[in-house]
């Protein structure tokens, strides 16, 4: 069965019923910024808050997240809400104002300095700072006292979102051990030898294990996950079950793939005016009738991008053929630009990209394009359809949703993925040429595959892949989370049992 809107919206009705049902969640859906004197609303670059948007349209509830956008305190009520999407309204957003030195601290300090490096094996050393450590659970406490408002005494479900609130489950279940409470962690986790580096490793055990449902995208991190607890805590384990109880309180741990809107990116990419817009970005950049391979992701060291241009690089030396027929665009918007490592990153890309572009270019062409900049899902989809062949080469990745846009967005069947084995994704969509990224000779190679793929080839590849995307969508994903939900009512704790 392929899950839809309608079958999302009777499995919340029937799991959730007139309970609250509130999203949590760092980055929001939506941001408000001004635009000269105007203000204009859009969804932010997350994958996270994209997937999630549809399920909250189909399930309502509220959404609590930190308003980041310099305009977002202009169009909230008295109570911190406001109504989104704001041109057809369908649920409620509850904002969480920051301090600049929370941001600094919790954001940018101890989640992308410390939990981020460590959970991607991206070769990057994680930083642990005892002050950033102490504004990661000033936040997590201050969240908690937003959704306990939101909740007001309603046995609700709180679904949260990702590794910037580890200690969160566990503040909700000591002042609310009746509500649900789910967490969703985005990003890989590592294996125990390398969880024990976190002087606070412990305490962020503990704080997930304060979860009736711990949801990871594969089993591999779930597995991960009971080897820490089982090798630094006291607790009692059941992997039968996959579930682990301590204080008398029993904790599943489930893998959720998530996956996209096939629907809605499928719909975009069969818009009337595609073809159109395809030539125009040809005629802009001047690529003319030349193949085109892409890569869109945030400037983020996890994502291989340096790898990849080095691929292109090493791709032009093997085979020359290729000069001035092949170009590659690299696209996507800044991150983290406050963290001195991403800094490093961003001038790395820079670089190669003009090494490679003054060895090989000439007059009208040149073998790499770089345009740092948001794009959203609508033209995202111009570039989806411009590509001969997309490139995922994440180090490590939770899932990445990028793999999954292209193959729905490609409603004329035909492109082809490379796509990094080292990602969440690469288990579904088999049908991708797959690579190592670090193995730069291989990863050339894969682009000569790729572009001389036969029609033929490439169309029953990218068919199998929608059909496995089609299928696994994110109505899919959602609901049985939220089924799971109500499999694992939560129980008051038996002090009289021992751990």
């Amino acid at each position: 069965m392929v899950w839809n809107k309608k079958d999302l919206q009777e499995t919340v009705l029937s799991k959730i019923g007139s309970h609250k049902f509130i999203i949590v969640s760092n980055r929001e859906p939506y941001v408000h910024t001004f635009q000269g004197e105007e203000i204009h609303c859009e969804p932010p670059p997350s994958g996270m808050a994209i997937a999630l948007d549809p399920v909250m349209k189909v399930s309502g509830g509220i959404w609590v997240a930190h308003g980041a956008g310099d305009a977002d305190r202009e169009v909230v009520d008295s109570s911190d809400h406001v109504k989104v999407p704001p041109d057809n309204p369908h649920y409620t957003l509850r904002r969480v104002w920051l301090t600049k030195e929370e941001e600094e601290g919790y954001y940018y300090g101890f989640s992308n300095e410390a939990l981020w490096p460590l959970s991607h094996i991206a070769y990057s050393r994680p930083i642990f700072n005892e002050a950033q450590w102490q504004i990661y659970k000033r936040v997590n406490e201050k969240f908690a006292q937003v959704i306990l408002e939101e909740l007001n005494g309603d046995t609700g479900f709180v679904f949260i979102q990702d590794y910037h609130f580890a200690l969160l489950p566990r503040i909700l279940k000591e002042i609310r051990p009746d509500i649900m409470v789910a967490q969703f962690w985005h990003i890989p986790w590592p294996n125990p030898e390398v969880f024990k580096v976190c002087p606070w490793a412990e305490e962020i055990l503990d704080g997930l294990l304060g979860n009736d449902l711990l949801c990871f995208h594969i089993l591999y991190h779930c597995q991960n996950f009971l080897e820490a607890v089982d090798s630094m805590i006291e607790a009692k384990i059941d992997r039968e079950k996959s579930s682990v109880i301590r204080g008398g309180r029993e904790t599943f741990v489930k893998p959720f793939p998530i996956s996209v809107d096939f629907e809605e990116i499928n719909t975009l990419g069969q818009a009337s005016d595609l073809d159109e817009k395809v030539k125009k970005i040809r005629r802009e950049l001047g690529l003319k009738d030349r193949l085109i391979g892409i890569g869109i992701d945030r400037v983020d060291y996890i994502k291989g991008i340096p790898d990849r241009l080095r691929a292109v690089d090493l791709f032009f030396e093997k085979y020359p053929e290729y000069l001035g027929k092949f170009t590659f665009l690299q696209l996507g918007p800044l991150s983290r630009i406050h963290i001195q490592k991403y800094k490093e990153y961003n001038d790395e890309i820079n670089h190669i990209m003009v090494e490679t572009n003054l060895k090989y270019g000439f007059k009208d062409w040149k073998p790499i394009v770089l345009r740092k900049a948001y794009f959203n899902l609508k033209e995202e989809m111009v570039y989806y359809r411009l590509a001969n062949v997309c490139v995922v080469s994440s180090l490590h990745d939770g899932m990445n949703l990028v793999a999954k846009e292209f193959v729905a967005a490609r409603s004329d069947g035909d492109g082809v993925l490379i796509l990094s084995q080292f990602t969440g994704s690469a288990r579904e969509l088999t049908d991708a040429v797959l690579v190592n990224p670090y193995a730069t000779d291989d990863f050339a190679h894969a682009l000569k595959t790729a572009l001389e793929m036969p029609a033929e080839e490439r169309k029953t590849r990218m068919r199998k892949m929608r059909e496995v995307v089609q299928e696994n969508n994110i109505y899919k994903w959602a609901g049985k989370i939220i089924s799971e939900f109500k499999k694992v009512e939560p129980r008051q704790p038996a002090s009289s049992r021992p751990v």
